[in-house]
């Protein structure tokens, strides 16, 4: 498939728009419009779960969706982690130790990507768990600020406790097995 035609796929438009949608997010964030970004983050959910449905369903999986999908996942959750923090919804230190974890990931991944010493990076389960953790430590922080009143406070708590908890066990565990993968004996393809 064409550069062109990969970024016409559906699935590539969907995250497209949400990394459309992210500067006015934040905008409404900053501007304490909250309903306003409650809907354009629940846009943002939507069209993020329905690009991976679409390109399976139209077979339209790209190289460009591959590499396109996890950074603008990766963009939305950071930047509403920063601004959130920025409007005192959530803590410093939270903040700190998740962006702490992804910038330190992304440095050992590029790195290993650079020297062509490992190309594979498969996040683990408890990496997987991070993110659905964060995520909805995002989305009840948000629903917080909506519905104020709406008893989901001491369930905010202990999301954003767990979120400061599983960034720097799952950063262990990430670089436990870059070494462990990176240790591995090469094994020599014989001519047989």
């Amino acid at each position: 498939m064409t550069a062109f035609r990969q970024f016409r796929a559906a699935p590539n438009l969907l995250t497209m728009l949400r990394l459309f949608v992210l500067p006015f997010l934040v905008i409404t964030i900053l501007a304490g419009h909250w309903r306003v970004a409650f809907a354009l983050l629940w846009v943002a959910g939507v069209s993020d779960g329905l690009d991976g449905l679409l390109a399976r369903v139209l077979e339209q999986r790209t190289k460009l969706g591959e590499y396109l999908d996890p950074i603008a996942d990766k963009l939305l959750l950071s930047t509403m982690f920063l601004v959130l923090t920025h409007v005192g919804a959530i803590p410093r230190f939270v903040t700190v130790l998740v962006l702490s974890r992804d910038i330190g990931i992304l440095l050992i991944a590029t790195l290993l990507f650079a020297t062509n010493t490992l190309r594979n990076f498969q996040p683990s389960k408890l990496g997987k768990l991070n993110t659905l953790v964060q995520i909805l430590g995002v989305l009840t922080v948000m629903t917080c600020e909506v519905l104020p009143r709406s008893g989901l406070e001491e369930l905010r708590t202990v999301l954003l406790w767990a979120i400061a908890a599983l960034a720097p066990i799952s950063a262990a565990e990430y670089a436990w097995i870059v070494i462990r993968r990176v240790s591995e004996p090469v094994e020599v393809a014989t001519g047989r």
